[in-house]
């Protein structure tokens, strides 16, 4: 037991004295509101807590001892973000799955990683796994997973949350589910492909929330999304435009002003960020900035975010990404594997830079990572081939 204590107290010094070099920040990070320090750790991770039918996830994690949301769990354990959004986590009512999460994993110690309390969480419904009515594939069916607002097996497949230990002002919440790509002015939808069916396509492939979270006096809006993959279609490059111009709304809802007229959440209301607005950026986007497939608009599209002014890119690292790539042999890559990200098949499209944790410019940075330990370092047997997820937990402390 103190070799797992001490394990867990090794990954959070070596997270602390990594994240000194990150380019911009001012200086070292504290350990999370949790540690007595006044920064303030915000993270994503794409958890793959996701399951192939309906009601399988509820089952798992009522148990108390599945395996992968036991790993999940100790991964955020040992790095303690203060406020976390979890992609690919099946969506249910109630926040039922949410919950037990919480309760059964993250509120008990995994293998001596010390329990973590969220008082605070919310979700909501997402396009994934919801029918459209139409064969959007041309398959001849209309009730496939490739028939729905957003691929899905069933409604709530690969879903998003966030744990906070901050008050959410759920009053002042905005969800975009149900905004149809067609408003989007100048759009890629690929119309040849869809026919008919495009004017009722919806944009956000699960959905895109703003959630005002108060910390202190300060509200911080989280800007929570995760866009499909610009993968796993044909020449008309149907997700990849996709995966383009969700990035694009999260663009254009940041820069405000005329360029969000057309922006409209699920209660009516129109326009994007209030100027001078403090906001976090951040999720599953599956976009690195120069790689990740053949040539099109779904290549570089998080682009559109980073060159924003308002926006900051800590460039999180790890050494475990370097290592990693440099054993899979993975060449001709234009972004710098200390950035990576995400272990996806080898050699393509091989790892990436695909999750991002992204603050406005004038929230103070003193850190940032992405747990990525390399062989040999405390947490590297938490990765795969251990049952956890093909991402890696990204993390940047702030002082808002």
């Amino acid at each position: 037991m103190r070799l797992r204590h001490l394990s867990v107290l090794l990954v959070a010094l070596g997270c602390a004295l990594s994240s000194m070099s990150v380019p911009g920040a001012s200086a070292a990070p504290g350990f999370g509101s949790s540690g007595g320090n006044p920064t303030v750790r915000v993270a994503t991770f794409n958890a793959s807590l996701n399951r192939p039918s309906a009601g399988a996830l509820l089952t798992d994690l009522r148990s108390g001892v599945d395996p992968q949301a036991r790993t999940i769990a100790q991964i955020v354990q040992i790095n303690r973000p203060d406020i976390l959004l979890l992609n690919e986590f099946d969506y249910y009512p109630d926040q039922a799955a949410a919950k037990l999460f919480e309760q059964n994993y993250l509120a008990r110690s995994q293998r001596g990683a010390a329990p973590i309390d969220y008082p605070y969480m919310f979700t909501a419904p997402v396009n994934t796994g919801v029918p459209t009515g139409r064969d959007l594939n041309g398959d001849g069916r209309s009730d496939g997973p490739d028939d729905a607002y957003g691929f899905g097996a069933f409604p709530g497949q690969y879903g998003m949350v966030v744990l906070s230990k901050y008050p959410i002002d759920t009053a002042r919440v905005r969800t975009f589910q149900n905004f149809l790509w067609k408003d989007q002015p100048g759009n890629l939808i690929p119309r040849d492909y869809y026919g008919g069916s495009a004017d009722i396509l919806r944009l956000s492939s699960k959905s895109h929330w703003d959630l005002p979270i108060t910390i202190g006096r300060r509200t911080v809006h989280l800007l929570a999304s995760h866009p499909t993959p610009p993968s796993f279609d044909g020449p008309e490059d149907r997700n990849g435009r996709r995966n383009h111009d969700e990035i694009r709304l999260s663009a254009d809802y940041i820069a405000g002003g005329s360029r969000a007229d057309y922006i409209y959440d699920d209660s009516g209301r129109r326009g994007g960020l209030a100027p001078g607005s403090s906001f976090v950026m951040l999720g599953d986007q599956n976009s690195d900035p120069a790689d990740g497939g053949p040539p099109g608009p779904g290549v570089g599209a998080i682009n559109q975010v980073l060159a924003l002014p308002r926006v900051r890119d800590t460039l999180p690292t790890s050494r475990g990404a370097v290592a990693d790539s440099a054993t899979a042999g993975q060449t001709g890559h234009r972004t710098p594997s200390k950035y990576f990200t995400a272990d996806f098949s080898k050699p393509v499209p091989g790892n990436l830079r695909v999750d991002y944790v992204l603050p406005s410019r004038d929230l103070p940075v003193t850190g940032a990572q992405v747990f990525w330990p390399a062989p040999g370092e405390p947490g590297h047997e938490l990765l795969p081939p251990t049952t956890s997820s093909d991402h890696r937990l990204v993390w940047v402390d702030l002082r808002p």
